[in-house]
């Protein structure tokens, strides 16, 4: 057996590419012998009749998938290969709207979200009734998002309507959405990563001082968590739901339960690996060996 780790052709961090050598290394040592290759050095191309090209097939039996590029990863279904995490589970993970509408029907509890509307006019100007909806719905603070992005960049509190017109205007022209406020929660998360399906460690990350976002890239420290049940079943359930065979799902906390912020679909796991000490990298090989081998 033969597998593939697809990174990103453009990494802008060593740890895209260590990311992806941990799982190399540990498919490997599952007695699977497994390549690295960012995404432009992967030979695909539609044909003339449509079909996609499928000499790949030939020499993988699968593909690790750490890229977001929706394009590839459809070609290379297309053509038979069998990727973990599956192109669509990847594209409703990349948006952060489309998360919430695949998971709308699941029972999952959601941040009340406003998605803005998409504007395609040069020298527009916000629309101000929707500006005034919002504000009443959600009332302030409330939370701006670009439905693009990583690592608490294109995510801001929003305090007044100023702030908030601002914000429509600075993004007018991307893709973002409004979400109400979690006091509770202000600085703080669960992250839980899901494999397979099952909840295999929770951390808590906490912000640093002066700073709602608890990402550990924006400076924000992690601690090995174990929350009651009901977050890891609604990890578990939101990763089910998408039909990812890995992830790391952010919870925020509050007083009625989880409340679901995000999923993403190839979650670093250094951080997570050092406060949990669990080995995250085999796990998923050995889960990936498993699936391959039934």
């Amino acid at each position: 057996m033969r597998g593939l780790v697809i990174i990103n052709g453009y990494p802008n961090a060593e740890k895209f590419i260590r990311q992806g050598e941990r799982i190399r290394s540990a498919l490997q040592a599952e007695g699977i012998e497994t390549e690295l290759m960012k995404n432009g050095e992967v030979s695909a191309c539609i044909n003339a009749d449509g079909r996609i090209d499928g000499a790949i097939l030939t020499r993988y039996n699968f593909a690790i998938y750490l890229d977001k590029d929706k394009y590839l990863g459809r070609m290379l279904e297309s053509a038979g290969l069998r990727l973990f995490n599956s192109a669509a589970a990847v594209e409703n993970c990349d948006d952060k709207l489309l998360t919430y509408l695949a998971l709308g029907a699941c029972g999952l509890r959601l941040a009340k979200s406003i998605p803005a509307p998409l504007c395609y006019t040069k020298n527009a100007t916000p629309n101000s009734a929707f500006l005034e909806n919002t504000a009443k719905s959600l009332g302030f603070p409330l939370v701006a998002k670009k439905s693009f992005g990583s690592f608490g960049a294109g995510v801001r509190l929003v305090h007044g309507m100023p702030e908030l017109l601002k914000t429509e205007e600075e993004w007018l022209h991307e893709p973002h959405f409004y979400q109400q406020y979690e006091y509770v929660s202000c600085g703080k998360d669960y992250r839980i990563i899901v494999i397979g399906g099952k909840a295999v460690g929770c951390m808590q990350r906490i912000a640093q001082a002066g700073e709602f976002r608890s990402n550990i890239e924006l400076g924000g420290v992690g601690r090995k968590a174990a929350p009651d049940e009901r977050y890891l079943r609604a990890a578990e359930l939101a990763a089910q739901t998408l039909g990812l065979d890995y992830c790391g799902v952010d919870l925020l906390e509050t007083e009625d339960g989880p409340v679901l912020c995000e999923v993403n679909s190839n979650a670093f796991f250094d951080g997570f690996e050092q406060v949990t000490g669990l080995d995250v990298a085999a796990l998923y090989a050995k889960y990936v060996a498993r699936v391959m081998k039934n």
